[in-house]
């Protein structure tokens, strides 16, 4: 059977197919149709699929993070009881003036500061100093460092019962070693001092091979060629470790600083759980180790005030975002120190006039 072939086009276009449809797509309209879906679904393939992913974290995060952040704020500004949660008196900012003027919530702040730094210094520097031997080529290394992180496994609160009676008045392990160099029995618990230095030593216990692996992991990032160079130009381990371990972590000991600040802004196990009873709320029968965590659970399920326990709460959060801005001006200046340094190199080698022979 004879088919005609269509005339070629003299306007360039390629002629029309011989049943007068356009292509296997279909007509010119419909084709273009299905670019344009195909285009729209590649663009929400590229742009919203990715906050697809991410919208789980951002939901839990509104759901647990930041609603109970704003009604404790909400609460924070009335006065409200623990019986009736539904009655609520507006007060305003009243209750952070009265916590202002308050010397307990000053006392706790104290005491935790000074809970904080005498836990976190020597904690910071046993871990340090756990962490430059294991990263050494040792026997048995994989079982150290499973070792010191055993006390971080360990619960709260069989800790500090462990270290309660370690640091009993009369009978405790503590005095008794105490009583060889002449001391007597020390009130660890009644005094100030020694009810914080014993505190201290159940945070130190339970956190230093933490960090010690947290900057483990960092050193085993510094590059050996460091250390080869460093060796070949005369340096001692000693050396070694101020001049090239140091500076390679020193991002990871901000980091330890900052977290080790949070954990004792946020410091309640320990202290409750050593006052062995009503005065492990108050903080002792002087209020002597009294944190900011016992204040504001004395406040709220002890006197029933839940209006100066969110304000309590509120506190503590404005103190750590006081800590995070400090941490970051402090990373701020150090990050410009070099900068600063080698720009007035620059400006006096060019100032200097060249010797002329």
């Amino acid at each position: 059977m004879a088919t005609s072939t269509p005339a070629a086009r003299t306007d360039g276009q390629p002629p029309p197919p011989p049943d007068g449809s356009a292509g296997k797509g279909g007509t010119g309209r419909d084709g273009a149709a299905g670019q344009s879906r195909r285009t729209l679904l590649h663009r929400l393939d590229v742009r919203a699929v990715p906050y697809a992913f991410i919208a789980p974290f951002f939901l839990i995060f509104g759901a647990f993070g930041l609603y109970p952040l704003i009604y404790t704020f909400w609460i924070s500004l009335h006065r409200v009881e623990l019986s009736t949660m539904d009655m609520m008196e507006w007060r305003g900012l009243a209750n952070f003036t009265e916590l202002i003027d308050d010397d307990r919530f000053w006392n706790a702040l104290t005491n935790t500061f000074t809970i904080g730094v005498i836990s976190t210094v020597p904690q910071l520097l046993m871990a340090l100093g756990l962490a430059h031997l294991l990263n050494y080529r040792l026997r048995g290394s994989t079982f150290f460092r499973v070792a010191v992180l055993t006390p971080y496994a360990t619960s709260i609160a069989a800790a500090a019962l462990v270290f309660t009676m370690l640091f009993e008045r009369d009978f405790g392990m503590i005095n008794w070693g105490l009583s060889f160099f002449g001391i007597e029995n020390v009130d660890w618990e009644n005094q100030k001092w020694p009810a914080q230095f014993a505190i201290s030593a159940i945070v130190i216990w339970r956190w230093t091979g933490y960090n010690a692996l947290l900057y483990l992991a960092a050193m085993q990032a510094i590059p050996r060629d460091l250390y080869e160079a460093a060796a070949i130009d005369g340096a001692s381990r000693w050396q070694q470790f101020r001049q090239v371990t140091v500076p390679g972590i020193s991002a990871t000991i901000v980091f330890t600083i900052v977290l080790s600040t949070i954990g004792a802004t946020q410091l309640f196990g320990e202290p409750l759980i050593f006052g062995q009873g009503p005065n492990g709320i108050s903080g002792g029968a002087d209020n002597q180790y009294q944190t900011l965590g016992l204040l504001l659970y004395e406040e709220g399920w002890k006197n029933y005030q839940m209006g100066r326990a969110a304000t309590i709460a509120w506190a503590m959060f404005l103190i750590l975002v006081l800590v995070f801005v400090l941490q970051r001006v402090v990373t701020a200046v150090r990050a410009r120190r070099p900068a600063r340094a080698a720009t007035a190199r620059q400006k006096k080698a060019t100032s200097t006039p060249s010797a002329t022979s």
